[in-house]
């Protein structure tokens, strides 16, 4: 498997000994400041690669305003053909991009492959919405006056990014800023840089070739401290920040002492209710990808099931029967169904949030564990679980990043959606039912409180076409389809007097 991964490295351009240039076309060899980069695949070292310091960033952020002052003057459908360039340079590359996040983050190769396609579906998305960043026209209530609205790019975008989704997330919001006719600052996880150094080699090709300046998207690897920076620099317009609620926290804290703009993608708490009108055939299979897909480390993950009490025996069955089907193990290979966790802390985490489960009151009905042995010799291999439990309870209103489902009954639908909607995070739900009051019901303005809310389907996984993002502690912010390129902008109100006067508005007078 190393040569083949070598293989990749090399097709990427990764295996190139380099030193580093400010906005990141090439990282490696300047050996300033090196992390290694272990695949929880195998436990193996990929990379070493150095990692920025405050004047890296400094230098970063000056390229990026250069650049912006060229590229905030390029016609919006132009900005869109060099973002359809991308797209097809990701086409060239998909295999490859895709096989090296499964390696250096851990989820299928299917998955991996489907992140890429996230990546070059936005791009299409965005192409077409270069030509349509509309304003709208408005009556004026003084005569011969004319109302309109404009959008304009708002600077430099600044992107932090999570290891789970390495360069889906990135790429939904640098191809919006880009047509947008924003620069970007990527920090992508400290644990998945190599993804992002690909990625940024793809566009910095791009660039080149049609002979803009290579500050339009940009590159600082780092860790919070990075990200800290960000968060303070007023140099950054926006801030789109992926993670953690507690990371959402600290940026909106910074961001907002400068009164800035942010897009928090924060935590979810997803459940699916399952109501005795579901088809329990379909309900078992977006059940158990939701809560195994990517090992449970989605933010959209399933992480509890609330299932009518009159199916909850039969379901239980049919989900413990599944479970024991599962394949765990190397996720380039397309057989296996899960692989592993990020890395060692995730790895503790799972087993904490077990084993307070089974304090606070839980029964596990499918045992979680570490898998030993040659084939899981990385530690980070362990078993999707499943736990009867009370959604009161400290440990299930709290975001776990594993594969752990816990299951609830109910008695009516009220109550199920009063009980998925009493957990802190917002981000996806999904109701199971062939009743269509059921169904509209959960949509309601009295059902899910969600931001992503599913009928007939699981909690994992949206396309781009809509707006992303959750309410509560998930943040708020909205990436990706819909109207979201709105946040990459900032609106202007004009109003123009084709007159031989000047009539005040609200009919004031004021004469001289």
């Amino acid at each position: 498997m190393e040569n083949s991964i070598n293989v990749t490295l090399k097709k990427l351009g990764l295996l190139a000994q380099n030193k580093a240039t400010s906005t990141g076309e090439n990282w490696f060899g300047a050996e300033k400041n090196l992390q290694a980069i272990i695949s929880p695949v195998n436990g193996n070292l990929i990379a070493e690669v150095d990692m920025a310091t405050a004047d890296d960033y400094d230098a970063v952020v000056q390229k990026s305003k250069e650049a912006f002052s060229t590229w905030k003057n390029v016609p919006a459908p132009q900005r869109g053909e060099i973002v359809r360039q991308l797209g097809q340079e990701l086409r060239n590359h998909k295999e490859d991009l895709g096989k090296l996040v499964s390696y250096e983050m851990g989820k299928s190769l299917q998955e991996g492959w489907g992140e890429v396609q996230e990546m070059i579906d936005i791009c299409d998305f965005a192409v077409g919405l270069s030509r349509q960043l509309y304003g709208l026209t408005m009556h004026s209530e003084r005569p011969q006056h004319r109302m309109y609205e404009q959008w304009h790019p708002l600077g430099v975008v600044g992107i932090i990014s999570a290891f789970n989704f390495p360069v889906a997330v990135w790429s939904w919001n640098a191809a919006l800023a880009w047509v947008c006719g924003n620069v970007s600052i990527w920090k992508p996880s400290e644990k998945t840089p190599l993804t992002a150094i690909a990625c940024q080699k793809i566009m910095a090709k791009v660039l080149k070739a049609n002979n803009l300046p290579e500050g339009i998207s940009c590159l600082v690897l780092g860790d919070k401290n990075i990200g800290e920076l960000m968060a303070k620099d007023p140099n950054i317009a926006l801030l789109s920040a992926t993670g953690s609620t507690k990371m959402g926290k600290s940026v909106a804290t910074n961001v907002g002492a400068r009164l800035g703009k942010h897009i928090l993608e924060l935590g979810g708490n997803n459940a699916i209710i399952i109501t005795e009108n579901a088809d329990l055939d379909m309900t078992l299979i977006g059940a158990v990808f939701g809560a195994v897909g990517t090992a449970g480390q989605r933010c959209t993950s399933t992480r509890r099931l609330i299932i009518h009490e009159s199916i909850y025996n039969v379901f239980k069955a049919k989900l413990v029967k599944a479970y024991a089907q599962l394949k765990i193990g190397n996720p380039l290979d397309t057989v296996n169904h899960v692989g592993p966790l990020i890395d060692k802390t995730a790895v503790k985490n799972y087993l904490d949030a077990i084993d307070q489960c089974k304090l606070q009151g839980g029964n596990f009905i499918v045992e979680g564990g570490v898998l030993e042995g040659e084939d899981f010799k990385s530690g980070c291999y362990v078993k999707p679980c499943i736990a009867e439990a009370k959604n009161e309870m400290e440990i299930v209103q709290h975001e776990t990043f594993a594969p752990i489902l816990y299951l609830m009954k109910y008695k009516t639908l009220d109550e199920a959606i009063e009980m998925q909607n009493a957990v802190p995070q917002g981000l996806s739900s999904a109701i199971m039912t062939t009743n269509m009051r059921e169904a509209e019901h959960f949509l309601s303005v009295n059902g899910s409180d969600c931001g992503i809310a599913n009928v007939n389907i699981g909690t994992s996984g949206a396309e781009i076409g809509g707006a992303f993002g959750g309410e509560k502690e998930t943040g708020g912010g909205r990436e990706s389809g819909s109207d979201a390129w709105k946040a990459y902008m900032r609106r202007q109100t004009n109003t123009i007097n084709y007159s031989t006067a000047l009539p005040l508005a609200q009919g004031i007078k004021f004469d001289l």
